[in-house]
Parts: C-alpha cells; structure tokens; sequence
C-alpha cells in the first residue's frame, strides 16, 4: 500500500509579512515546501532550525527526530527520501565534516534532500558562537570522489526563505542532495520576510515511476538524465547501494556500465541548466 503523502505541501505558520529569524525562515521555508522529515542533532548555531522543525512538523503530520548523532541524522534523511518523504537535516562545521560519507552515498544513490550548515568558525570544535564562511570549499568539494553537487548561499534572511524553497526544488529536479549555507550572523538574524499563503509556492513534485506491471529500472535515464522514483510499497523491486551500478540498481564494475553511470550523474546537471 503507497503511503499518504500531503498532495499540497502546506505550512501551519500564517502567511503575510512577518519578523522572522534566519533560521526560523529556513524551517518555515522548509514546511511549506513539503519537508514533512527532519533528523538533526542539536548544533550551534543551527540549533533553532531543529527546534522549528520540532515545533511545525507535527502540525503538518511531519516526522522531527533527534538522533544519537550528525551521522545517524543524515542517514535518516537518507532513507526517510527513499521512503518517500521530502527530508532535511541541519547542522554546522563539526557536524557537517561527520555528514560528509552519508552526503557521498546520496549523491551516487540519487537521493533527494536538503542539508543545511549554518557556518561558525573553526577548524574542530573552533567558535561555536561566532560567524564564519570558512565552509563553502568544503560544502561542494566536502566529500570523496568526482560527483556533482549544488551548493546555495543565501545572503540575507529573506533569502534564507526563497533558497531554501529553491533547495527543495532543485533536489526534486534533480534526484540529488543540495546544500544550503549561511552564517551564523545571518541565522541569529531577524528581518521582515514575506511568508506567501499555503499553497501559493510553486513546487517541483518529485518524478515518481509508474505502479506495476510498468517495467522500471531504478536508475534508467529516462531522457532527461533523472530517474524515476518508485513509491515505496508500490511493488517495484529497487536495490539501492553506495557502490557503483548499472540501471538495474546492482553493483556493477563493469567499465562501460559505470561510465555510463558517471556520465550520466554529471550530465544531469548540464542538461537541467
């Protein structure tokens, strides 16, 4: 049986112009999206997003989960997606670094989601109530191997809303991980931002396959560089791993079927520019 997912994503926080906090733009922003799942572990200066998402999620017949750690969190975003759900984690420098291998395995799996790093400074344990941007080589090159990723870079709060819509959309699109980085100066921040009426955004559904008996390869290129997703529960048999694979989903070393893998993962993105 498919499970209920809300066909129109709708935030419980009421629309118009508002004094928003950054991080609390970006929960909301994220609500109202579609996020209906949120992992995180308590982290300055990204704290307050988990405590929104806490406090918004269950409103909207969402999951919030604080787990053990930064690297459980992004393994529950990770399977909560294949699952289904629109998912987000948020963390900062030391978290994120823990991030990076589940944050490879997304990318390689074609795992929609959002992760957020709201920046202090560092290196290690550094300055946990202090601003940095020291973490945007690291949040697109943060993780082994040659993979695609996209990083945004809000610069206000107002923007912390709009990209973070963005982020979600562009994850949907493309079956793939965004990162959305700001600073703690602009998180702890409060500015007027225009909340838009439930329902008013416009948002990218993700590309489901279709039910059986429809033939479906979990990661055939479709046309377009994207594959389709099956819904969980619909009958389809998907074998989802972090080795390389071929279209069936399956490991594969097989020279011609892992360039056209890796052809493939990076030239979604030029085809969708």
């Amino acid at each position: 049986m498919t499970p209920h997912l809300p066909s129109q994503p709708a935030s419980a926080h009421p629309a118009g112009v508002q004094l928003l906090q950054g991080n609390q733009a970006c929960a909301l922003a994220a609500v109202a999206a579609g996020c209906r799942f949120y992992a995180g572990y308590p982290i300055t200066p990204s704290s307050e997003i988990a405590e929104w998402m806490a406090r918004e999620l269950p409103l909207v017949d969402g999951v919030f989960i604080q787990m053990e750690d930064e690297i459980s969190s992004m393994g529950a975003v990770v399977g909560a997606s294949l699952g289904g759900a629109k998912a987000m984690t948020a963390t900062s420098g030391p978290g994120f670094s823990l991030k990076q291998e589940n944050l490879g395995y997304a990318s390689l799996a074609e795992v929609p989601c959002v992760v957020v790093d709201v920046m202090r400074g560092g290196p290690s344990t550094g300055m946990p109530t202090r601003p940095s941007q020291a973490d945007i080589m690291q949040a697109r090159w943060g993780s082994h191997g040659d993979h695609p990723l996209i990083v945004l870079a809000p610069a206000s709060v107002r923007e912390i809303y709009e990209q973070t819509v963005r982020a979600f959309n562009l994850s949907e699109t493309l079956r793939t991980p965004v990162v959305l980085v700001y600073d703690e100066v602009i998180g702890h921040l409060r500015e007027t931002v225009h909340v838009p009426a439930s329902g008013t955004l416009a948002l990218t559904p993700r590309k489901w396959a279709p039910a059986p008996p429809a033939p479906h390869l979990p990661y055939a290129s479709n046309g377009d560089g994207v594959p389709a997703m099956a819904r969980y529960g619909d009958g389809h048999r998907t074998h989802t791993t972090g080795l390389t694979h071929s279209e069936t989903g399956f490991p594969t070393q097989e020279p011609q079927a892992v360039a056209r893998m890796m052809a493939r993962l990076l030239g979604k993105f030029d085809l969708h520019r």
